[in-house]
């Protein structure tokens, strides 16, 4: 009988153990986790997607004229398909797999180990997997203000498609993935480098490969409907939140701040263009209140963790001037028809901003929010100088890349629509529909 009893008492033990086992392991990996900071990156995706779908989408939309309306729409939401997939199958692996310190390796295709419990930091790897695909989407995306009213749709889906692989994918891993930048300690806190300067890059080579839309520069090309471009503007500052205060991967003060910054940067961008354009032409217009916007966004957004207010106020408004004055010489000068003012303010925005990162970080500036990078001139030269050379060497490798893929796209299917089709517009032309029935 006392055997009996002991046997079952053991046996209660081990299959109460075994019941509990799942449940122990469960909760180690919850501990893990943060849930705060877990909420307030899926809400970060949230925006930054929102970005895409509808906020650019809109912006750009409501910038290219009646006929090309929808093609820029379908061009945004195809690319949000198209990278989502690309993401999934190997782009996520290649930009922040374990690999060298070029590439990451392919031990995450297809999502293999990316699982309910896995985490990167103290937030589930699911969450901060799909935070950077909103980051991944974004970027081609931009580009497609560059060739827009005369790309085909099946030229942009490779050159996007290509770009992701090429491009974006190996820059993510050199700056956020463990790469040879990140290891000599280059700032860039939500994109500066590894967004903006990669599409605004993009977006020149592009508009220079496919020349001037017929009838640049002597025909005004103007925007068809502001009341959506304005629509659009407004989603994006709103979206850049996440953006920006969710590359803290952290519900804390260093996201309450980037918040700020960021905030800041777009009020003085949107204020200091505005500015520029009345001086010079008479009057301000929403087109250059929303552009310069944009402008003290993307600059702002390399430094936005590293700066306070003040850097936000001081960087938004270079921003506004400079790229006020970029986008006049790409267009006037040069005459370079970058149809959406791509390069001169996300390329020239994200390299003022990377550099400003290097200067503002610094904790010897005390009206600044300082990380103590570096003390004194010799630690803020330092920090400068590794900002310079990954400027030059971004630069350099996506524009390098950026040709060879375009003239591989050229070759598959061809780039630019033809003449009668460009000039009916493209909605008809690609798609067999209409923007508007009126």
């Amino acid at each position: 009988m006392r055997q009996m009893n002991l046997r079952l008492a053991i046996s209660l033990i081990l299959l109460l153990s075994g019941g509990l086992a799942p449940a122990v392991s469960w909760a180690q990996a919850a501990a893990e986790v943060s849930p705060g900071n877990t909420a307030w990156v899926l809400t970060s995706t949230a925006l930054v997607l929102f970005m895409t779908l509808p906020g650019l989408s809109l912006f750009y939309g409501g910038l290219v004229r009646t006929k090309n309306v929808l093609s820029v729409l379908m061009q945004c939401f195809a690319i949000t398909c198209l990278v989502s997939l690309l993401w999934f199958a190997f782009a996520y692996s290649l930009a922040f797999g374990t690999g060298n310190a070029l590439i990451g390796d392919l031990n995450k295709i297809f999502m293999a180990g990316v699982e309910e419990t896995s985490a990167t930091g103290d937030i589930p790897e699911t969450v901060f997997s799909m935070f950077q695909l909103t980051f991944a989407i974004i970027t081609p995306a931009l580009v497609v203000g560059a060739f827009a009213e005369r790309m085909k749709f099946s030229a942009m889906l490779w050159f996007s498609g290509l770009w992701l692989t090429l491009v974006y994918a190996p820059v993510a891993h050199w700056v956020w993935g463990g790469g040879w930048l990140s290891k000599l300690g280059v700032l860039d806190f939500a994109g500066g480098i590894v967004v903006h300067i990669t599409a605004g890059v993009a977006a020149l080579v592009a508009a220079l490969v496919l020349g001037q839309r017929h009838g640049f520069p002597t025909t005004a090309m103007l925007p068809h409907n502001m009341t959506m471009a304005v629509t659009g503007a407004g989603m994006l500052w709103v979206g850049w939140f996440g953006f920006n205060a969710g590359s803290a991967l952290a519900a804390n003060g260093n996201a309450g701040m980037a918040m700020l910054a960021t905030h800041l940067s777009a009020a003085a961008g949107a204020f200091a263009w505005m500015a520029m354009e009345w001086l010079k032409f008479g009057k301000p217009s929403a087109l250059g209140i929303v552009t310069g916007m944009v402008a003290g966004l993307g600059t702002i957004t390399p430094a936005s963790g590293y700066v306070g207010p003040a850097g936000g106020v001081l960087i938004g408004t270079v921003a506004g001037i400079v790229c006020f004055h970029a986008t006049q010489y790409v267009k006037r000068v040069l005459k370079i028809d970058d149809s959406l003012d791509v390069f001169p303010v996300h390329g020239v925005g994200g390299i003022l901003g990377t550099l400003a990162a290097g200067v503002f970080s610094s904790a010897d500036l005390g009206i600044f929010k300082g990380q103590g990078f570096g003390t004194g001139i010799t630690g803020m030269a330092e920090q400068l100088g590794v900002q310079f050379l990954a400027v030059i060497v971004t630069v350099a490798y996506t524009a390098a890349v950026t040709f060879i893929v375009l003239k591989l796209v050229e070759r598959l299917v061809g780039l630019r629509v033809g003449r009668e089709d460009e000039i009916g517009g493209l909605d008809i032309a690609l798609h067999e529909e209409r923007g508007y029935d009126l």
